[in-house]
């Protein structure tokens, strides 16, 4: 892969740091330590007060803040304890899933070198890696991390894996000249180097910076905060006319407290939070059974309405292990033999991937044959490794590396050697890496053996899984840090499309990721892919998606996702993620692949259309106890209701039917979303025919069934919480109540308790005036028989 920037001239970055090879001395590092800071990144640790206090803040805590207040002054301490008691329940589970982006930055440190050699005052020393400055001479060797941004100043050459922030699925091999960056992992050769950046400077500290700042409110928090203005507005507006007329009746203001405490009671969605929260919670348990963790429990609902993926290819798409693929003979006899004469111009010792490939993959028996005296590894200079061998036609060299340096090497025809080039031009072409394999012959002249290909092969079930996503109305855009003939060769193979992107180019003429220009949105919205992707890329590709309506989600597993991950409306830490992607993403993947992926939108979406049916449910119930308890004070100057039996109501509607989350329920074809309009009208509509349901009960009982005013109330109780779970089953799908997917076991068990205790205390005149068996079966009957006019309502409504 390409580097970032044009390498920057050695000499000329020696003179703009005032350094030598004999690195700074003491004072000027003291200095510089000073002027740049310590080589580390900032970390702004969150006011855990603020976070906590934060929760008590919005329209529907308002609400219940204002109803306990009210019953304080009225005394009603029952009350008061129960809203409390909501109250902080509510403020808990939206504490506990505050933000990630401390611990993705803790995760990011981590990954960071904790220790450095340095040169200081010409003296080779160990130094903290966070005392390391611009300009300081340090020695990086085998297995080091690379402790800042540097530039190769001396020695032969390094193989650096830097995959966990560039993607990249091969090690890169680095010489005097070159760029090194912080973090990445020196994996062979040893050189010193010249330090240009240090801690948020750095390109590593730049993806911090991104973490940081990365992020958006999920869509679920946007409803409830959708919701709760909707319900204030509406308690408002009747609060208001209740208490202009109770001054106009020259009522005292305990008693218009008192009603205005009814109506605010009333008003409030309870335990919409919590009931939502736990829902989701129950159904991050069904996820984990399937492979996939769940770290933000919004997360659940913002992959249900995911309507593009942006997946990373090496260890996602494909296997993250080399392959050899086809080959093309010159010299060998056969692809066995071609193998074999590889593997013995590899080591068996060190650790090198593409040694190790090719030595796994030789005939054994053919290989007993021969014996390896001497062996010169690969270097950036010659490109190539050799090896002297001794076997049953004598002694040799065989070699092998980049096709360009072995091919020019050999003493093949002119013919042979054209035939060489383009064939390793058409693996190029197909995101194959070549290597060319020559061997001595009795001249001593090389003469070519063969040219083998590598590459990364697809996971067995990807393209079915990539079809199956697509079905489910999902675009997949590939987003890979290797170079754009890998990328659209997988992308191919897999049934992706194979108008790929080079993310430098894409973004060449901004770098201003959060206010992308329309021209550069639309390409990335058209594209099918993006290669030679950076930190900064992959997050503008996700807030460019983002800011052209779409609903996205971003599968990843090194440093370089963090940023994207925690932007993404869901992003996806793939199995063996380091913990900087794991700390940035909603769901942990434990499984490789994108199968699991597939399967969590599927249980998501059921997860989702079960959260949406009691919002639908709790919103119309809340509608319809506040306009029935205001209109009965406006225009019956009565109260339905005691705040005893508003708050029972809010308990016995909404604690049974946390069993909701078991509920079965279809798995929408294509992404869900709130449509918070479509439903607060629906809502409404149910709420209000729920309202005429509640007089016309009213009406008969008082006229024609002779029921006493205390015994009225009572009535009304028992209709509201039998009424209210029959809504319940008319708000579970679009289809008819009776038909499938019926209510799970838990659900309808739930249910049929709440109604028997209800049933039990109307009865036996506990905590409400007792009625009688006959107007107890009445009750049920008429709220059994508006069932049907409410599913007549709800399925003309959606």
């Amino acid at each position: 892969m390409a580097e970032q920037e044009t390498t920057p001239n050695l000499a000329l970055e020696f003179k703009r740091l005032k350094s030598s090879e004999l690195g700074l001395t003491q004072s000027t590092a003291v200095n510089r330590l000073k002027k740049y800071g310590p080589n580390a990144l900032e970390e702004k640790q969150p006011n855990k007060l603020l976070q906590l206090l934060a929760t008590f803040w919005g329209p529907i805590p308002w609400l219940i803040e204002i109803a306990a207040i009210l019953s304080a002054l009225i005394e009603h301490w029952a009350d008061f304890t129960i809203i409390v008691f909501m109250l902080v329940l509510n403020a808990g589970i939206e504490f506990s899933q505050s933000s990630k982006a401390a611990d993705a930055l803790a995760a990011l440190k981590s990954s960071m070198a904790l220790k450095a050699r340095v040169k200081r005052n010409g003296v080779w020393v160990d130094l903290p890696a966070s005392e390391i400055v611009p300009g300081d001479i340090i020695n990086l060797e085998n297995g080091d991390i690379i402790p800042a941004d540097c530039i190769l100043a001396s020695g032969l050459y390094i193989s650096v894996d830097q995959a966990a922030l560039t993607g990249e699925s091969l090690p890169v091999d680095k010489q005097v000249g070159d760029v090194a960056y912080s973090g990445s992992i020196i994996k062979q050769g040893t050189v010193q180097a010249l330090v240009t950046a240090t801690g948020a400077g750095t390109f590593f500290g730049n993806t911090a910076k991104l973490v940081q700042s990365a992020g958006n409110p999920s869509h679920f928090q946007k409803s409830v905060l959708g919701i709760g203005k909707f319900l204030i507005m509406g308690t408002a507006l009747l609060a208001t006319l209740i208490i202009i007329k109770q001054v106009y009746l020259e009522q005292s203001i305990l008693d218009i407290i008192e009603l205005v405490l009814v109506l605010v009671i009333a008003s409030i969605p309870v335990a919409m939070p919590a009931v939502l929260s736990v829902t989701m919670a129950l159904g991050a348990l069904m996820l984990s059974k399937k492979k996939a963790i769940v770290s933000n429990l919004e997360a659940i609902e913002e992959l249900a309405g995911v309507t593009v993926l942006c997946s990373d290819k090496t260890g996602t798409l494909t296997k993250n292990e080399l392959a050899l693929g086809k080959s093309l003979l010159f010299g060998a006899t056969s692809e066995k033999e071609l193998v074999v004469m590889a593997a013995l111009a590899s080591s068996a010792i060190e650790k090198d991937v593409i040694d190790h490939l090719i030595v796994s993959q030789a005939d054994n028996q053919m290989l007993d044959l021969y014996k390896q005296n001497t062996f010169t590894p690969f270097d950036p200079v010659s490109k190539r490794t050799e090896a002297t061998v001794t076997g049953p036609e004598g002694s040799f060299k065989v070699t092998k590396g980049a096709p360009q340096v072995v091919i020019d090497l050999c003493n093949n025809s002119e013919a042979d050697k054209t035939k060489a080039r383009t064939a390793v031009h058409q693996f190029a072409l197909k995101g194959l890496r070549a290597l060319a394999i020559a061997k001595s012959g009795k001249s001593q002249e090389m003469q070519l053996l063969g040219i083998l290909s590598l590459y990364d092969p697809p996971r067995d079930d990807s393209k079915a899984v990539v079809k199956e996503t697509q079905d489910a109305g999902i675009i997949v855009k590939m987003v890979t840090g290797d170079d754009l003939a890998i990328g659209s060769e997988i992308a191919g193979q897999l049934g992706l499309g194979t108008s790929l992107k080079s993310a430098a180019q894409v973004f060449s003429k901004t770098t201003d990721m959060d206010h992308l220009p329309t021209s550069i949105r639309n390409e990335i919205v058209n594209a099918d892919g993006f290669a030679r992707v950076f930190p900064d890329h992959k997050y503008g590709i996700v807030k460019a998606l983002q800011q052209s309506g779409y609903d996205v989600a971003m599968t990843g597993d090194g440093v370089n996702d963090a940023p994207a991950l925690k932007q993404a409306d869901v992003g996806i830490a793939v199995s063996g993620a380091t913990d900087a992607a794991r700390s940035a993403a909603d769901l942990i993947l434990t499984l490789p692949g994108l199968s699991v992926i597939t399967d969590a939108v599927i249980e998501a979406r059921k997860i989702f259309a079960r959260m949406i049916s009691y919002v639908d449910y709790r919103v119309a119930m809340t509608i319809n106890l506040m306009v029935f308890v205001s209109l009965s004070v406006l225009i019956l100057d009565e109260i339905p209701l005691t705040a005893i039996m508003i708050v029972m109501l809010a308990l016995l509607d909404d604690i049974p039917i946390i069993t909701i989350a078991y509920d079965n329920t279809e798995a929408a074809p294509k992404p869900m979303e709130w449509q918070l309009g479509s439903m607060l009208r629906t809502s409404t509509l149910l709420g209000l025919i729920s309202v005429l349901q509640n007089f016309i009960l009213m009406l008969v009982a008082r006229h024609w069934l002779n029921v006493p005013s205390d015994e009225l109330q009572s009535v009304m109780f028992l209709q509201l919480v039998l009424a209210g779970h029959l809504l319940l089953f008319v708000c579970r799908h679009d289809h008819w109540f009776w038909e499938a997917p019926l209510p799970s076991p838990k659900l309808l068990m739930a249910v049929i308790a709440t109604q028997l205790f209800a049933v039990v205390i109307c009865r036996s005149g506990y905590l409400v005036p007792a009625i009688s068996w006959d107007m107890i079966g009445f009750v049920w009957l008429q709220a059994i028989l508006w069932m049907f006019l409410l599913n007549i309502a709800r399925k003309l409504s959606r």
